[in-house]
């Protein structure tokens, strides 16, 4: 399941309550779309925001309406008691798989971060992916540390940052990553502007905020550089590239892909949990004329 496009749907939700209708609605559309995976209460999925109930519940409502669709759900917490009960209770609603960014209030060492990963790798039976994200988790992976992690048992993917705009550069990063680990664990981009350069350097999977929202497109992306048609799989993403300037405007791509579902009523306005905003104003004026431009839906 660790290749093509993973989506990562967004939890749709206001203070009171989880909107369901809605966040079933959007993984009814990645399974239709024909999307190779489902990434759970990713960041996109604001899964740092929910109890541990509220996650449990969550987790067995994707796997039963993903139908035939792998599922993999996010497993980070702060304290590894708790990120090894919410893999018991992701491992219990059938998931395929698990995500785990090293989340912290104290800036942790390599030497935790490794221990966190081998404690919860002994303690599963489903794959994990390892989720590299500096820019929200304010703890950026060395090379060796992914090596040491990627040995480890039921490890079989690397999440890793948007990569170099320079293919050369791009390339030249996942090679160094790629002869440091394990053949059987793929390397996997996210940073949905760059990732046509990221598969086409090599990445064998896109974790995707845009394939959340808009499947569609970004397996036409994913679909291009799996067959090595390099040149398309750029053209694509660069007719995107209004989108991928309104993440950098708008304050992420998490705020501007929850206003894009609120104005295609995808999802209740708000859709965020408190205090997040999804996109307003100047940006969200710009948003609405490009989904029409784009022909988003």
């Amino acid at each position: 399941m660790f290749t093509g496009l993973s989506a990562f749907p967004l939890t749709p939700m206001n203070e009171d309550r989880i909107d369901e209708a809605s966040y079933v609605r959007l993984v009814s559309r990645l399974v239709e779309a024909g999307v190779d995976s489902i990434g759970a209460l990713g960041s996109t999925g604001s899964y740092a925001y929910l109890t541990r109930s509220e996650r449990a519940h969550l987790a067995k409502l994707t796997v039963e309406h993903a139908e035939r669709t792998p599922v993999m759900v996010s497993i980070g917490s702060l304290r590894t008691k708790h990120v090894l009960e919410l893999a018991e209770d992701a491992q219990n609603a059938g998931v395929s798989a698990v995500l785990l960014a090293p989340l912290s209030y104290q800036v942790l060492s390599e030497t935790e971060v490794f221990e966190l990963y081998n404690v919860v790798t002994s303690n599963l039976s489903v794959p994990l992916c390892v989720y590299d994200n500096p820019g929200t988790n304010h703890f950026a992976f060395s090379d060796e540390l992914h090596a040491r992690i990627a040995h480890l048992p039921n490890v079989c993917s690397i999440k890793i940052p948007g990569v170099h705009s320079s293919p050369t550069e791009a390339k030249s990063r996942v090679e160094r990553l790629r002869a440091l680990i394990p053949a059987h664990v793929t390397i996997g981009v996210s940073g949905d502007a760059s990732a046509a350069t990221g598969l086409n350097a090599g990445c064998e999977v896109w974790y995707s905020v845009i394939g959340g929202l808009f499947p569609e497109a970004a397996l036409a992306i994913t679909r291009a550089a799996q067959r090595g048609d390099t040149d398309e799989a750029e053209r694509l993403s660069a007719q995107l590239a209004p989108l991928w300037k309104l993440f950098l405007r708008g304050g992420g791509s998490l705020r501007v892909v929850a206003a894009a579902a609120e104005l295609l009523c995808l999802a209740s306005e708000p859709c965020l949990p408190q205090p997040l905003k999804s996109a307003e104003g100047r940006v969200r004026a710009d948003l609405q004329h490009l989904l029409e431009t784009l022909e988003l839906k």
